[in-house]
């Protein structure tokens, strides 16, 4: 199993590490397990960082929650978070700290190792994706953007936005060739609409929308350095 990909299993109960675990071993997987956060932690931020990670909310030493704020400032490995609570706002709280999924115990170890096999060829299809600019990647044939492999929530047209400034980075871009090369020319709207999409875009994008700077007299720019 020296290829094998390595999953680590955080959860404090010894049954449910022993099903994840034999049921990921049946499927290929390399398994790593952590008992408590505080193990979690070390052991999802210590490198060779795992591959992916399926953690447990309520944990001693550290709860689920801590550990994957934690992981968030320093990786972005895959996390699935397992917890025996099962509310909106549970879920919405665990996608605000930068959850990639989240299962609800009891479960069927299929549907987990169903989860956990979509999340990683999510990832091998993101990092094999092009075009690739800085931090950000675009899957042409899902039509979704990525930024350090997290998808981005944006409208068709937000898309097309970052995709056509993506096609010609480095191009200082008018409104009227934006307008023109993403709404297509038989739009005849105001030329305000191109800054309140580049707005939105800089928005979404967090720390790479500075990429898109402002070209004082002409337009946009999209600037990799």
């Amino acid at each position: 199993m020296a290829n094998a990909l390595r999953i680590l299993v955080a959860d404090d109960e010894d049954r449910i590490r022993k099903l994840v675990g034999d049921f990921l071993s049946r499927s290929g997987y390399e398994i790593i397990e952590a008992e408590d956060g505080g193990e979690a932690l070390r052991l999802a931020t210590t490198e060779p960082v795992p591959d992916l990670i399926i953690l447990d909310v309520m944990m001693p030493v550290l709860d689920g929650w801590t550990v994957l704020s934690e992981i968030r400032r320093q990786n972005n490995v895959p996390v699935i978070l397992l917890t025996a609570k099962g509310t909106e706002n549970d879920q919405l709280g665990g996608f605000r700290l930068g959850a990639d999924d989240y299962i609800t115990k009891p479960f069927s170890p299929s549907l987990l190792v169903a989860r956990v096999e979509a999340l990683l060829k999510r990832g091998s299809r993101v990092s094999e994706n092009e075009p690739i600019c800085g931090d950000i990647s675009i899957d042409e044939v899902a039509h979704v953007a990525y930024v350090k492999g997290k998808p981005l929530e944006l409208t068709p047209k937000e898309y097309n936005l970052l995709l056509y400034f993506i096609e010609n980075r480095g191009v200082a871009l008018s409104r009227e060739k934006i307008l023109n090369g993403v709404w297509n020319y038989d739009y005849f709207g105001d030329l305000r609409t191109v800054d309140t999409h580049v707005k939105q875009l800089r928005s979404k994008l967090g720390e790479a929308g500075n990429m898109i700077v402002t070209v004082r007299g002409v337009g946009y720019r999209l600037e990799v350095k």
